[in-house]
């Protein structure tokens, strides 16, 4: 067990809540900050009441001051879906620039060691399958995904930056997609999209021929990826996903026969920029921490299914909220 302290921004969203009961299980004590502009603060509830835990509402983008010491950050503020960020992308650009900024100021002045969650999106449409480290990307800047996009790859130069100039203790962890309890139901992704349309007896939208993959790795795995990470002696960017690759059309038969609807797909128009093949080379993380996945997509699917089909009838019908003009 462990006595040392860990911030965690972005702590009220999927990832940072499921950051939050990890560090805390394995003896931490947790400052979670988010400002609540996509999180949740129901995804940590369960934690206020936790001598081991405190809350901050505050946005990253603007000067981050915490009391006392700090041995480690993990920095996961920022929109994550399609739906939010088209929605706030400047925002979005903020969040992964000044909040990131704002976060390495912060590990330098604290000496505590950051890790920093980029994303495969960095990959962009890429030419390389499947995606290594060594890949630098196929990216389109100024295309609608460019805001989020840029943003993360703008956020691993920062990072490493602070750690090649300042010699500041980096990590850097490029997540594929990954899907489990906590996830908001209409966020814009494929997997609640197509879980949230098969309970409400509508059809499943697949965007384009359906022939695009990706690749699923359940919040545990990823997790305890992140988790080998930060306590690892690697700088270097690194892939955390399930290599278990499957097209959107097969994906979506699969929800159609879980869920037992008797609804089929329908075909949309493919989203500019919308990457064609996304399946993660985890060959360094096997070397470097000793991790690979350990839940299949049919358990970790049944698991996620079961979760959202307990949620109260109307978060079925909670679409993504409207962001006010006032978020510049």
């Amino acid at each position: 067990m462990s006595s040392k302290r860990v911030l965690i921004t972005g702590a009220a969203g999927f990832l940072g809540s499921h950051l939050c009961d990890k560090f805390i299980k394995e003896g931490y004590s947790v400052l979670g900050m988010d400002n609540l502009i996509t999180g949740d603060l129901k995804n940590i509830e369960h934690l206020f009441k936790l001598k081991e835990f405190e809350f901050y509402e505050h946005d990253v983008s603007k000067y981050i001051h915490v009391s006392g010491e700090l041995d480690y950050i993990l920095h996961f503020a920022s929109p994550a879906s399609p739906i939010d960020y088209l929605k706030i992308p400047i925002q979005t650009l903020k969040v992964g620039s000044l909040g990131t900024h704002n976060c390495l100021g912060l590990a330098l002045s604290k000496k505590a060691r950051i890790l920093v969650a980029s994303t495969s999106e960095v990959y962009g449409d890429p030419l390389v399958h499947p995606q290594n480290e060594s890949y630098w990307g196929n990216v389109n800047p100024v295309g609608p995904r460019g805001v989020y996009d840029e943003a993360k790859r703008f956020q691993e130069a920062i990072t490493m930056a602070y750690h090649t100039f300042h010699h500041l203790e980096t990590r850097i962890v490029r997540i594929f997609n990954t899907y489990g309890p906590r996830m908001r139901l209409n966020d814009g992704r494929a997997l609640p999209a197509f879980i949230g349309q098969a309970l409400r007896g509508e059809e499943l939208t697949v965007f384009g021929d359906g022939s695009q993959t990706r690749s699923f790795c359940y919040v545990s795995d990823l997790v305890e990826g992140i988790y080998r990470l930060l306590l690892s002696d690697y700088a270097q960017p690194l892939n955390i996903g399930n290599p278990d690759e499957i097209s959107l059309k097969d994906f979506a038969e699969e929800i159609i026969q879980l869920s037992g609807t008797d609804k089929q797909i329908v075909y949309k128009p493919l989203p500019t920029d919308d990457p064609k093949q996304r399946q993660p080379d985890i060959s360094k993380a096997k070397e470097v921490l000793g991790w690979q996945p350990t839940i299949g997509r049919k358990e970790g699917l049944k698991i996620t299914y079961d979760y959202f089909k307990s949620l109260p009838k109307e978060e079925l019908y909670k679409f993504p909220k409207e962001f006010s003009k006032t978020v510049k």
